[in-house]
């Protein structure tokens, strides 16, 4: 399968390979601004795929999926996601969606492979739990992370029109990992 980095629009444009594990995927709830992506030629799907190496994958508050950057942390699994090639317009809308301006994600790079085999794919960035609370958040999950966000993962999802409004998100964060019982 190969990686397709043009978009479907003739307008010159460098993109970028962006891992997607959680709710930016088919099926769920932010997959709208995908679709909407790929309607004006500023992402490409390019197939299912999974990392290289192990990562933490976890909820959050609000079952909100967190990809935390501490490879081949204990209790941490090779982790299946969407490859997409998105243009320098879609990843700006990529960034506000996933906050890296606000140290909710950071955009870095991955390295994953095919899902049905094939060689690894360099040059692919993902947006993982900002380290300002990675670690807090790995020990909130009890160390255990999945290897996939599906349906069952994803039970209980609040979209963010209906969380709390009187706190940001990165404070809703640090409420979720300083308690101790289970969201």
């Amino acid at each position: 399968m190969g990686i397709e980095a043009e978009n479907n629009s003739n307008r010159a444009s460098t993109t970028t390979l962006v891992f997607t594990y959680g709710t930016l995927k088919r099926g769920f709830s932010n997959h709208v601004l995908m679709q909407d992506l790929i309607k004006t030629g500023d992402a490409v799907f390019n197939g299912i795929y999974r990392t290289v190496d192990n990562y933490p994958l976890v909820c959050g508050p609000y079952r909100v999926p967190f990809l935390l950057n501490l490879p081949d942390a204990t209790g941490s699994h090779r982790v299946t996601g969407e490859l997409y090639a998105v243009s320098s317009q879609g990843l700006s809308r990529l960034d506000e969606l996933e906050g890296t301006g606000r140290d909710h994600y950071e955009r870095l790079p991955i390295r994953v492979e095919p899902i049905d085999g094939g060689d690894a794919v360099f040059g692919v960035e993902a947006y993982y739990g900002h380290r300002s609370y990675a670690m807090e958040m790995w020990k909130r999950s009890g160390k255990r992370g999945y290897g996939v966000y599906g349906e069952k993962e994803a039970k209980g999802y609040v979209k963010r029109k209906d969380r709390p409004q009187n706190l940001s998100f990165l404070e809703q964060i640090n409420v979720f990992v300083s308690s101790c019982s289970d969201n």
